[in-house]
Parts: structure tokens; C-alpha cells; sequence
């Protein structure tokens, strides 16, 4: 890996990306060879943003790896309060061998990472969800054989996971196209869309952002959605946002657009009905659930990386 965090998909290379995968595959299919590889290592969990996915499955992953994990709330913090990040960063890591942080401010992350002596994870900031990415990179290649075609993404473009898509398919070559509405509050980050066709250059990906779904969805592999209402959106905009999303809700008759064989994806948690339909989320190319359990082999792969427990 070019550095011992793990902050931005970006962070890691093609190569990195497909043995990162490789691993996961293999600890998910031979978990008890790797029972003991974290033995008496601690992972401290710092979590601003609420979560099921992200908590249970660093939790378990690293207890199925033979470690301890302290999971930490920020209201309960004096992160931020009476103590700075630098300060909070340099306690944390006299205890602990590895921090992984869900904060809304990705600056604070970087902070971290900055005054760590042990590797510091972004388990989801405002600007990235890499470590979703990383799985659902594992779960296409699991179902689909390689990492190759294209996936369309639909909905809230100025999302984290949005934003780590665009980078991860365009480091692993997968053509993306982002569909969402139009205004600045909706579309990509225009930095992240510059920076994730840099990486395309190279891998040879193609990247489509447009207004329109059906465009976005025509001959897709893969169909991803994410809820329209992140966690800093306040709920008082859920109506007007409802309306101006509702071209986006992935249904039956958009995911005919879409290839024959097409997968359906979703970070989760999902409002269903908002937007996707339950005949999707409940398809048999809805692979949902399938996604959240990689999150947890993926992320075993990640810590023993980072840990130096594999090369």
C-alpha cells in the first residue's frame, strides 16, 4: 500500500485493490485460518455518525481475527471539546493498534492520520465511504468473475459513496456513469469527478455523469442506489427532495435498461418505496445483503494489510 492508513480508495492502486480483494475472498471462504492472526491487537472504533454495517462488522471482524475492538461515542467524547484531535490522536494510539474513525468532517480524519502512529481507517466521512467501496469492488468481482463493465450509479451524486465509486471503478477499470439531478447540491463533487477521470486515463475506464437514468442505466452491469437523505441532510427537506429525486427510484421498469444479468446494489440502509421499489430490493438480481457481509471480509483483509499480517 503506498500508505499504512486507509483514508480515500484512492489510497490504494489497481494491484492493491485486486489483492486486497483476493484476501478477502480467501478469509471468507477459510475464516479459521486467519483465527489468530490479530491476537491480542485492539481496534479502537470512533463513531460520530450512527451505524449497524459499519460497527458490527469491524466488531466481528476483528474478533473473528483473534482481537478486541473498543467501540467509542463521540457525543460521550471529549474529542473536539476540551481536547484537540492531535491530543485525543496521541492518547488513543499509547492504548490501541489501530483507530478507525466515522466522522462527518473528513478534515478531522486527515488530522488523525497525521498525528497516528498506528494505522487510522475512514470508516465514513462527508467526503468518502471507502471501506463500502473496497467490499462491493470484493462483491462484483465474487459475482461477476472480474472487475470489468460498467455500473450505474443513481440518485444523490454529492454523496461519500458516490464519490468513492467514481475513484474505485476508475482505479479498477470499470466503466461508471452517475446519474443524478442537476444543481450543485446533487451532482458530484467537480474535484472528485477530475480526479476519478485522471485515474480512468489510466485504467482505461469510462466515466458518464449525467441528468438523466435511463441514459446512466442503459447496458449496465451493475445498478447501485444509496439513500437520498444522508446523515446531514436535515429532515425537514425529505418532501422536496422525494420530489426532485423520484426520476431516479430504481424500479422494475428502469432496471430493464439495464442488461438481462444486471445486479442490483445498495450500501444500505435503504428506505424502501423512497429510492428503490421492493420488487428490486427483493429481485433475485438484488445482491443487498450479499454486499453488507462482505463489508466484514473485506475490512479483515484491510486490517491484517495493515497490520503487516499479509503481503
Amino acid at each position: 500500500m503506498k500508505t499504512r492508513h486507509f483514508l480515500s480508495i484512492a489510497d490504494l492502486s489497481k494491484k492493491e485493490i485486486e489483492f486486497l480483494i483476493k484476501k478477502a475472498l480467501e478469509i471468507k471462504k477459510n475464516p479459521e485460518k486467519y483465527s489468530q492472526n490479530l491476537r491480542n491487537k485492539t481496534l479502537f472504533m470512533l463513531f460520530e455518525a450512527p451505524s449497524l454495517r459499519t460497527r458490527v462488522s469491524f466488531e466481528a471482524g476483528m474478533t473473528q481475527l483473534g482481537g478486541h475492538a473498543i467501540y467509542y461515542d463521540i457525543a460521550q467524547s471529549t474529542l473536539g471539546k476540551k481536547e484537540s484531535v492531535k491530543d485525543f490522536t496521541k492518547t488513543t494510539e499509547r492504548y490501541c493498534d489501530m483507530i478507525m474513525a466515522r466522522l462527518y468532517d473528513h478534515r478531522q480524519i486527515e488530522e488523525m492520520a497525521a498525528n497516528a502512529s498506528i494505522p487510522v481507517i475512514n470508516a465514513m466521512s462527508n467526503r468518502e465511504h471507502p471501506c463500502q467501496i473496497l467490499s462491493d469492488l470484493m462483491t462484483i468481482q465474487e459475482k461477476k468473475g472480474a472487475l470489468k463493465g460498467k455500473l450505474a450509479y443513481l440518485g444523490d451524486g454529492l454523496n461519500n459513496t458516490t464519490h468513492s465509486l467514481l475513484l474505485g471503478c476508475s482505479i479498477a477499470g470499470m466503466n461508471i456513469a452517475v446519474a443524478s439531478p442537476k444543481g450543485k447540491d446533487y451532482e458530484p463533487d467537480k474535484k472528485i469527478v477530475a480526479e476519478a477521470k485522471r485515474l480512468a486515463a489510466k485504467s482505461g475506464s469510462k466515466i458518464l455523469i449525467t441528468n438523466d437514468a435511463k441514459e446512466a442505466v442503459e447496458s449496465a452491469d451493475v445498478v447501485y442506489t444509496d439513500s437520498w437523505m444522508s446523515y446531514h441532510i436535515p429532515a425537514e427537506q425529505e418532501k422536496e427532495r422525494e420530489r426532485i429525486f423520484r426520476p431516479y427510484k430504481v424500479n422494475v421498469p428502469l432496471m430493464k435498461h439495464a442488461k438481462k444479468n444486471a445486479l442490483f446494489m445498495h450500501c444500505l440502509p435503504a428506505k424502501r418505496g423512497q429510492e428503490v421499489t421492493d420488487d428490486v430490493m427483493d429481485s433475485r438480481q438484488s445482491i443487498v445483503f450479499d454486499q453488507a457481509e462482505n463489508r466484514m471480509h473485506a475490512q479483515k483483509a484491510l486490517m491484517l494489510r495493515l497490520a503487516g499480517k499479509i503481503r
